[in-house]
């Protein structure tokens, strides 16, 4: 049932089409009736005189016998006259002011006003009427004469409307017909403009169809008309993310396989090791302690690759909600706490409490960590640790309120980064030389990126600048859930304005 009442995919061109034509065929009949109107209004007006000019004449006739009595007589002019001709009858009365039929037709209908009612004596007035059953056009006249001293005396005259019904039919075919003739065409040439009109979009669609699968280049913009240059426009933004895109997954294929081929040799090369008939079992004991290290490597290095794609892929589908910088610190170091207990180090967080309001950020928790994760794994590896002389991570969170943000800073006692590495740090697979530490190369590409995703910027340090080695500080400063709200209310302002 469903379907029954699903409309089709609607067309454009039908759809334009509509709203043109409709109006004007919906016009046509009211240009007709209008039209109709003033033919009936132009019909009367010759015809009305011509009756207006009758009861003057009528008037003329009227006369004072030597009895002192109103007389009535036609004289041949004023006769030919009143003659019928061969469309419409005339009809006439003359009525003294008492009401006595001089001449003419007794059942005349009487005048709609009387002169005493607003008409004016020597006015004729025109009205429509019925006699015997016939609709007639009737000019009454009140005429005071000179000798009547009561009032004045009533001259109507009535002619049939067949003339003035001829004569607007005239009118109207005049007017019809050509207008029957500039329907159809009026109608074929919309057709045509619009059909012209659409022709932009079909070279548009013929284009976007030529185009082979791997260009992805945008759309020129001049070579569409100004209306659909939005819909050009936002088209070009969908191919630069889908380009953006693909090429996030060209990068990630490429990293892990340029990742993976390392590890995956040595462990086929220790697995030929191992499998030879004349090694010992210390060497053999060897060789499984490097394909465990190999596949450990390979592991972190598919979950590092991972964890950059995930970053990379989030843009504006990020989920975000309100978190906590503290209570999310402390959940990872309580996690890494483990591995820096194995490798001897001593790691603690200082900084804001977790019941303050200005250390929450609006972001995703989930990526957060990651970052988090990332930075302190990366202070474990590259700070060298022993029981003499332990490494020391701190973690922080500060929260800075001139500026709105909340600031991360991860920092320990290692061999720092030097000042002319710190921008290629952040290329993926790039390591600092001299560092013998096992790693992907990917965390702070993967921290970089997290932090882009949240309006975020990391910046590194000298922790300890004025010792030797001077260690390194990671400094992430976030916009404060605060700043992000005002300036979400700004712009829903801006919308509604």
């Amino acid at each position: 049932m469903v379907k029954l009442f699903q409309r089709e995919q609607r067309s454009l061109f039908g759809e334009i089409l509509d709203w043109m034509l409709t109006p004007l065929l919906l016009l046509w009949p009211l240009s007709l009736a209008l039209t109709w109107l003033v033919a009936q209004s132009l019909a009367n007006k010759p015809f009305d005189r011509a009756l207006e000019y009758n009861a003057r004449a009528l008037a003329q006739q009227i006369y004072l016998e030597s009895d002192g009595r109103l007389g009535f007589g036609l004289s041949l002019p004023a006769h030919e006259i009143l003659q019928a001709d061969e469309a419409d009858l005339l009809y006439f009365a003359v009525r003294s002011h008492s009401g006595q039929l001089l001449a003419g037709e007794d059942d005349f209908p009487p005048p709609p006003l009387s002169h005493d009612q607003g008409v004016r004596v020597g006015e004729v007035v025109l009205h429509d009427d019925e006699l015997r059953g016939v609709d007639v056009r009737v000019a009454t006249l009140w005429v005071r004469l000179p000798w009547e001293t009561e009032g004045p005396a009533l001259v109507q005259v009535a002619e049939t409307r067949a003339k003035r019904s001829i004569l607007a039919t005239e009118i109207i075919k005049g007017v019809m017909l050509p207008q029957l003739v500039i329907l159809p065409l009026a109608v074929l040439l919309v057709w045509l403009a619009l059909a012209r009109g659409i022709q932009p979009l079909q070279r548009l669609e013929e284009r976007i169809r030529a185009r082979k699968p791997e260009d992805l280049s945008p759309l020129n913009l001049r070579a569409v008309p100004q209306e659909v240059v939005p819909l050009v426009d936002a088209v070009n933004d969908l191919l630069r993310r889908l380009n953006e895109s693909l090429a996030t997954q060209k990068r990630f294929l490429a990293d892990a396989a340029h990742q993976l081929k390392t590890p995956l040799a040595g462990l086929r090369m220790q697995a030929d090791l191992a499998l030879s008939m004349d090694v010992s079992a210390e060497e053999l004991k060897r060789s499984l302690q490097l394909i465990g290290r190999s596949s450990v490597r390979a592991t972190h290095t598919v979950n590092q690759l991972l964890a950059l794609a995930r970053a990379e892929s989030a843009g504006t589908q990020l989920q975000r909600q309100p978190c906590n910088m503290v209570e999310l610190v402390v959940d990872v170091l309580q996690d890494l706490l483990p591995q820096a207990l194995a490798r001897q180090a001593d790691m603690g967080y200082e900084g804001a409490e977790a019941e303050r309001p200005d250390v929450w950020v609006l972001g995703n928790a989930t990526l957060l960590k990651e970052l988090v994760s990332n930075l302190l794994t990366n202070a474990l590896h590259y700070s060298p640790s022993t029981a003499q002389r332990p490494a020391v991570i701190t973690a922080r969170v500060l929260p800075d309120p001139d500026n709105k943000e909340v600031v991360l800073e991860i920092e320990d006692n290692g061999p720092g980064i030097a000042p002319q590495e710190r921008e290629l740090v952040f290329q993926p697979f790039y390591r600092a030389l001299g560092n013998e530490a096992d790693g992907s190369g990917l965390g702070l590409p993967i921290v970089q990126e997290i932090a882009l995703q949240h309006g975020g910027q990391v910046t590194l340090l000298d922790a300890h600048p004025e010792r030797q080695p001077p260690g390194t500080c990671v400094r992430l400063r976030l916009p404060a859930l605060a700043a992000q709200s005002d300036a979400r209310a700004a712009a829903d302002a801006d919308e509604r304005m």
